[in-house]
């Protein structure tokens, strides 16, 4: 299939988002193609390893991936890539992709927020993603799944449910629609029901190489039950927000790419041992720094001498993130 940019492709494309709640672009992207990302993604996992933010399928521990239990099995999320790659943004904005992002995104150019790597299946509970990636503008979320190798039914593939991007957000008592961890077993009981009444049915995913699966920011999914682990499923997870939804965020910069833009910002936040870093595993400095800019000015001073040595001394019992 060639990829989409024509006028009518882009607008069936926006028809059926909106009546089914995703999109399927079979084999948008070659598997030449994917085979350079793939290779691209590889090498950025060896040559920055202290800087990649990992979290584990396994235990959920949040770390650098230079400092991750079981590194050879891969099953990790590997956080934000695209801060680090070029190859992953241009992947994750892709030309004709954005055009369809765009008409998802009701005319709004789409701004990449996220980017989530797995060689694994997540095996994620059925969840929406404005839970946790909550837009302050209702709905302004669009998620792409990109299938980096035909998956075999047994590797967790992905789970959704046509149609339940229309159940009505479930609002907590804050008055949000953002996740609370107490309240998640109320809302599961409220999704659960929801679709029971509407009659939805379940589907699964079995994407081939080179697939995008284009899903609303309030469609149930998840990961399939992994059924032997042996198997991979290698693939990116990009979450794109509109502009309006970043202008809470002042330290935020917006990149241009291709008719969209990426967030250019901190990594997610690491709160690792000290004892955890030596020459062989070196302390993130500048990403404390920039994280931390209070303590550029006793750096400068000389009262301290490295973010380091006062992340040992003071910052870790402080609960300062890396």
């Amino acid at each position: 299939m060639p990829k989409p940019c024509a006028p009518e492709d882009v607008q069936r494309s926006r028809v059926q988002f909106v009546a089914e709640g995703y999109l399927v672009l079979p084999q948008y992207f070659t598997s030449e193609e994917v085979d350079r990302i793939l290779a691209s993604t590889e090498a950025t996992l060896q040559s920055h390893k202290m800087e990649i933010v990992t979290d584990s399928l396994v235990d959920g521990e949040r770390t650098l991936y230079g400092l991750a239990r079981n590194p050879e099995s891969q099953h990790f999320k590997f956080n934000d890539l695209y801060l680090i790659s070029e190859d992953v943004r241009e992947v994750a904005l892709d030309p004709g992709l954005t055009e369809v992002l765009s008409a998802l995104l009701g005319g709004m150019r789409p701004i990449l927020c996220n980017t989530l790597t797995l060689m694994k299946g997540s095996g994620q509970f059925l969840h929406i993603d404005s839970l946790f990636m909550t837009p302050s503008t209702p709905h302004h979320l669009v998620a792409a799944w990109m299938a980096f190798e035909d998956v075999d039914p047994s590797a967790g593939p992905l789970v959704y449910y046509p149609g339940s991007h229309k159940i009505p957000l479930y609002r907590f008592r804050d008055g949000s629609y953002h996740a609370n961890a107490e309240e998640l077993p109320d809302w599961n009981n409220y999704i659960e029901e929801e679709i029971k009444r509407r009659g939805l049915e379940k589907k699964t995913f079995l994407a081939r190489k080179g697939d995008i699966f284009l899903w609303h920011s309030d469609l149930v999914h998840g990961g399939g039950v992994i059924r032997d682990p042996k198997w991979t499923r290698r693939s990116l997870v990009c979450h794109y927000w509109t502009e309006i939804d970043t202008q809470t965020f002042p330290d935020w910069r917006l990149e241009p790419l291709n008719g969209g833009f990426w967030i250019n910002r901190l990594p997610q936040p690491v709160y690792a041992a000290p004892d955890r870093f030596d020459d062989t595993h070196p302390f993130p400095e500048e990403t404390y720094l920039r994280r931390n800019p209070d303590l550029r000015i006793p750096l400068a001073e000389g009262r301290i001498s490295s973010g380091f040595a006062h992340y040992c001394s003071h910052g870790h019992a402080e609960g300062r993130a890396i």
